[in-house]
């Protein structure tokens, strides 16, 4: 298989507001896998507009990089919380948002873009890869959003990211997508439950993107059938999701919930 190189989340991004009003002044986010990739251009966009950020992850050998993601956030001239966090203990989903409340005394904004993919035909599936799926993708998910609907402040947003392959007939991907589709049903749920106070619950469902989350699951072959499929012949940019996602958490969407939005450069419709 040749090497693909992909980008660095490193520089700054374009805000979407950049010539309005700071959209998120006086909000507390947390982003949850805010060492790199998506999480970390959204932790840096959401700064950007004025908000304190929780910055969340998981293993040791992303330390340095989460301490990266919130250098970026301090340099913007808001606060940064680093947090570790095994989100499929649903006691470390707890210590996050209550590591959150002690530091800054709420929590408007919950963004949740953690995600483990293993790409694989489901006859080759074991119950360990089955496991490991739905304890991150739906499990993981499903507490962090418990903690967010008893801890969450009045009129607050929260945002987890899915896939496009929810909405694909793809082999390989029963797996992957099939651990992200309870995400769906969680949010439309929640988002009547969380309704009546103001908080709106969605989903992003991006398609592929050029990052390091991207490429190590895919083959050559693969990466040129999904090219072939989106309207321009290439592979998305983080700067291609995150202007919907950061609308999506921004008061001016206080009207849209229960919703998932595909974003795929046409390689797949949601509508049968």
């Amino acid at each position: 298989m040749v090497a693909i190189s992909h980008q660095q989340i490193t520089k700054t991004f374009p805000s979407a507001t950049s010539t309005g009003a700071r959209r998120f002044v006086g909000k507390t986010a947390i982003v949850a896998g805010a060492s790199a990739n998506v999480g970390r251009a959204l932790t840096q966009l959401l700064a950007q507009e004025g908000a304190d950020v929780v910055v969340h992850y998981n293993s040791e050998n992303k330390a340095a990089e989460a301490e990266q993601t919130a250098a970026l956030v301090r340099e913007l001239g808001r606060e940064a919380l680093v947090v570790q966090a095994d989100l499929t203990r649903p006691a470390q989903a707890t210590e996050l948002f209550d590591g959150a409340l002690a530091r800054f005394g709420k929590v408007d904004i919950l963004i949740n873009t953690v995600g483990k993919i293993i790409r694989k035909p489901v006859a080759e599936f074991s119950e360990a890869d089955f496991d490991a799926l739905f304890d991150v993708n739906a499990k993981a998910a499903f507490f962090l959003l418990k903690e967010a609907s008893l801890k969450m402040a009045d009129e607050g947003r929260i945002l987890s990211f899915v896939t496009t392959m929810v909405g694909a007939f793809a082999p390989t991907y029963a797996g992957y997508a099939g651990s992200k589709a309870p995400l769906e049903h969680f949010s439309k749920s929640l988002a009547k439950e969380l309704g009546p106070r103001g908080i709106t619950v969605n989903c992003i469902a991006p398609g592929p993107l050029d990052t390091s989350f991207f490429y190590p699951a895919e083959t050559d072959e693969n990466i040129a059938w999904l090219r072939a499929m989106s309207i321009d012949g290439g592979i998305g940019n983080i700067q291609d999701i995150t202007g919907l996602a950061l609308f999506l958490v921004s008061p001016e969407a206080r009207w849209m919930t229960g919703t998932t939005s595909f974003i795929n450069g046409g390689i797949v419709s949601p509508v049968n």
